[in-house]
Formats: C-alpha cells, sequence, structure tokens
C-alpha cells in the first residue's frame, strides 16, 4: 500500500511540474505556477522521506535529513528575499550550479557504492560486474554535473564582477582535448579493474571540472544569458540521470522538464545572437575585450537632450517604443517605467516596449522586470515584431539598453557582435538614449548609434531620469 501511495505522491509531483511549467509561459500565471510545481515538489519530497523502502527498510536519519533541509531552506529564503533584481541573473547561476553539484554527489556516491562492493575482485574488470546502461547514467550524470557545476561558478563569478573573461592561443583546441580527454576517461573507468576504478572516475570527474572552468572562462559580452540557458540545461540532464538511477520517476520527469526547456531556450538564443551552439560547447562563443577595444574608432560627436523637449517630443507622439536594458535593472526605475507608459497614454499617445531575447543577463530579465512593475505583458513585443513597428515609430526611448541596438552588429564585419539580430531602433523617426554616460555597453565596445543623426542623449540615473521627465510632461 506505502509503494502505490508513494508512486501517487511522485505522479501528483510529475503532473504539477508539467502543469507549472506551462503557467510559467505567462506572467499572468507565472507566480502560480512556480507555487504550483514547489507544492508538488514538496509532496514528493515528504513521500520519499518517509515511504521509500529499500530492502524492507526505510531512510531513517531522519535528523540529518530535516536538519538539511531546514538550513537549506533558511540559506535559500534568505537569500531570495535579499536579493536585489540586478543580482538575480548571478543567484540563478549559483543555484543552478548548487544542482549540478547535487547531481554529481549523486553518481558519486552510487559508485563508491559499487567499488565497496566489488573492490575485493581486484583482478575483475569493472565491466564484468555493472550493466553498461548503469555505468553510463552513473558517469553521464557525474560529468555533466561537475561541468554545469564549475561553468555556473564562473558565470556566478563574471556577473557578478569577480571573474573577468579570460582567454589564450589555442584555447579552442585545448578545450577539445579536454573533453577528449573527460570521454577517454570515462571509458577507460569501465574497461578498468575494479580495485583502482574508482580512481579513474574521479580523475574524470576532476577533467570535467577542468572542461567546466574552460569552456566558461573566454565567454563575455552580452553572450552570458546564453551560457546561463545551456548550463541550466545541463543541470536538467544531469538531474534526469539520478532519476535514472534511483528509479525516482518524479527526478526523472523534473530533469527532463528542465534539460529540454533549457536545450530548446539555448537553441532559440543562439540564434536571436546568430551563434552555433557547437562554438559553444568548444568555448569559441563571443568576442573578448582585446577584440572590442581594438575596435573603436573616431565616430564624431554626439548631440544631447533636454528633458523637457525630451518631454515636448514624447508628448505630442502617436507612437512611442520603450526599449529596456540592464541600465533599467540597475537603477530599479521599472515603477517609474511604468507610471511614464501610462501618462503618455493618457495622452493618446500608443506605448509598447521592444525586448530583445538577450537583453539583461539572464534569459527573460527583462520580462521578470516589467512584470514586477505590472506591465501588461500584450505591451511586450518581441525583436522580430518590433522591428517591424520601428519604421512607423515616432520615439524610441532606450533605457539602459546598449549592445542590443548597436548597428555595428549589421554593418561592421570587425565587431566582436557582428551578425548578432538587434533591435532596428535607428528606423524610428527619433531615437532618445538614457545613458549614465559615454561608457561601452557589456560587450565593451562603443556604439555606432549614439553618433546617428536621428540620436540624441539623455544622460542620468534611469529612475531619476524618467520621474523628472514624468514631472515635465505633467506640466505641460
Amino acid at each position: 500500500m506505502e509503494v502505490s501511495i508513494l508512486t501517487l505522491c511522485y505522479l501528483v509531483g510529475s503532473v504539477t511540474f508539467i502543469i507549472g511549467l506551462k503557467m510559467l509561459s505567462n506572467p499572468a500565471t507565472a507566480r502560480n505556477g512556480n507555487l504550483l510545481a514547489a507544492a508538488g515538489m514538496t509532496i514528493a519530497i515528504i513521500g520519499t522521506i518517509f515511504l521509500y523502502e529499500e530492502d524492507g527498510k526505510k531512510l531513517g536519519n531522519y535528523p540529518w535529513i530535516f536538519g538539511g533541509i531546514l538550513i537549506g531552506g533558511i540559506i535559500g529564503t534568505l537569500s531570495a528575499k535579499k536579493i536585489k533584481m540586478t543580482a538575480m541573473p548571478e543567484m540563478v547561476s549559483m543555484f543552478n550550479g548548487m544542482g549540478g553539484a547535487c547531481a554529481a554527489l549523486i553518481s558519486a556516491v552510487e559508485f563508491d557504492h559499487i567499488y565497496q562492493t566489488y573492490k575485493a575482485v581486484d583482478s575483475a574488470w569493472l565491466s564484468d560486474f555493472v550493466q553498461a546502461g548503469h555505468y553510463l547514467t552513473i558517469i553521464a550524470g557525474a560529468i555533466i554535473g561537475s561541468v554545469s557545476f564549475a561553468g555556473s561558478m564562473i558565470a556566478w563569478g563574471k556577473l557578478s564582477g569577480k571573474v573577468k573573461d579570460m582567454s589564450f592561443p589555442g584555447q579552442h583546441i585545448v578545450n577539445l582535448l579536454v573533453l577528449l580527454l573527460v570521454l577517454a576517461a570515462a571509458v577507460l573507468t569501465y574497461q578498468y579493474n575494479v580495485g583502482s576504478a574508482h580512481l579513474l572516475f574521479y580523475a574524470t570527474v576532476g577533467l570535467a571540472l577542468v572542461y567546466g572552468v574552460l569552456f566558461v572562462m573566454p565567454i563575455g559580452g552580452a553572450d552570458m544569458p546564453v551560457v546561463i540557458s545551456l548550463l541550466n540545461s545541463f543541470t536538467g540532464v544531469a538531474a534526469a540521470c539520478g532519476g535514472f538511477l534511483y528509479n525516482n520517476k518524479v527526478m526523472l520527469t523534473g530533469g527532463i522538464l528542465v534539460g529540454a526547456a533549457g536545450t530548446l531556450l539555448t537553441i532559440l538564443m543562439c540564434k536571436a545572437m546568430n551563434r552555433s551552439l557547437k562554438n559553444v560547447l568548444i568555448g569559441s562563443f563571443g568576442g573578448s575585450t582585446a577584440v572590442a577595444a581594438g575596435a573603436k574608432k573616431d565616430q564624431g560627436s554626439y548631440k544631447e537632450i533636454t528633458l523637457s523637449d525630451t518631454a515636448v517630443v514624447m508628448s505630442y507622439a502617436h507612437k512611442v517604443l520603450i526599449v529596456p536594458g540592464y541600465g533599467l535593472a540597475v537603477a530599479q526605475a521599472q515603477h517609474a517605467c511604468h507610471e511614464l507608459e501610462k501618462l503618455l497614454e493618457s495622452k493618446g499617445v500608443e506605448v509598447k516596449y521592444a525586448i530583445h531575447p538577450v537583453a539583461g543577463r539572464m534569459p527573460g530579465h527583462m520580462n521578470v522586470l516589467l512584470a514586477e512593475a505590472d506591465v501588461s505583458y500584450d505591451k511586450l513585443m518581441e525583436m522580430e515584431q518590433a522591428n517591424v513597428e520601428f519604421p512607423t515609430t515616432d520615439v524610441v526611448l532606450i533605457l539602459g539598453a546598449n549592445d542590443v541596438v548597436n548597428p555595428a552588429a549589421k554593418t561592421d564585419p570587425s565587431s566582436p557582435i557582428y551578425g548578432m539580430p538587434i533591435l532596428d531602433v535607428e528606423l524610428a523617426k527619433n531615437v532618445i538614449v538614457n545613458k549614465r554616460s559615454m561608457k561601452p555597453g557589456y560587450a565593451g565596445i562603443e556604439n555606432d548609434l549614439f553618433f546617428q543623426p536621428k540620436t540624441s542623449m539623455l544622460f542620468g540615473d534611469a529612475k531619476k531620469v524618467l520621474q523628472d521627465l514624468i514631472g515635465e510632461i505633467k506640466n505641460l
């Protein structure tokens, strides 16, 4: 009876994961979808703790289990409460890395169990005692989980400013060689004698950690959202391997959903960045700071616009498109932006938002930010849709976005972002760019857009500028 109840718990958990994921596709239902999936996970965890049996024995060790849950719950809750929206990408990387580490540890524990069982038979091959499918699941979880953990930690360091981009001549070849060594060590472990196989197993894990570091280290600029998505899919696949090992349906379902969704999102974002997934895997992704610095050229002069002139131009426009970027997130200006939107609409101006797929520092960063300010999801336009609208737009207001609106992506083959699809803001009648200064964006290159005749610069903190702009428009 208990087995049937446990199976039912896993079934409920799996169903809530699927429904919750579906609900995450719409900001109106995303919060409830997250809570539903969390409730399903809670049911699965409680069912496992109290109902799971192996050889007629239950798990036991309840003080350790609940102690770990309590400590992890407190850390997670406090982290989520204190984190700022601007720091959300590095938090996602950190938590994703922890998931990869857990998956790798599961594989390590399972392999150690095999080793302890058969280590006395020192002269026999490991393959004599372990089925190929079982070993493949263990080693895949260990390798993928280790790569995810190491890569996520480097991504966290980059996003938080603690780790700088690093590349060296021949790095692509080195990365590929390390990956081949990982696979070779994995095969040798299975074909080695039981007494020493554990040494090769941990060598495989160590090489996988090195590869995780190497393939993320050179990645920089606007490419980080794609990397976060890819590492997220790795963690999902590693978790699915753990589900296979334990014959745990809910763990398997959750891992497959995360892995599949992460992979699809990675492919879509690679398309949006005009990058190939193959280049991501061998670490030849993005452009270095050195390349970016070498791309500087004499752009001429830029022109500034005053708040009062901005207020007049926007108040008498028929259509305004707002392009949010990381600067908006840093200033926590999403609420002021929504207030500006409502004020302009009260004057008969059509206002929408143009969202680039990799705006911000993680997938969906701008969507989450604007949803927090209760901006209607119907007003958010994807890049392809927005590019159709720009030629008929009177004013484009760019708030902290840089690389995703840089025309060099289409016109300058020497640019590290060349070939990346961008928002065609230069097609609008007037372009107003709000930035703190003329410093380059995350990719480290100057923006050709800032020096074009139709572009005007509005300097200052996004939140203060928007609040002052609202006051100016009200006084018209």
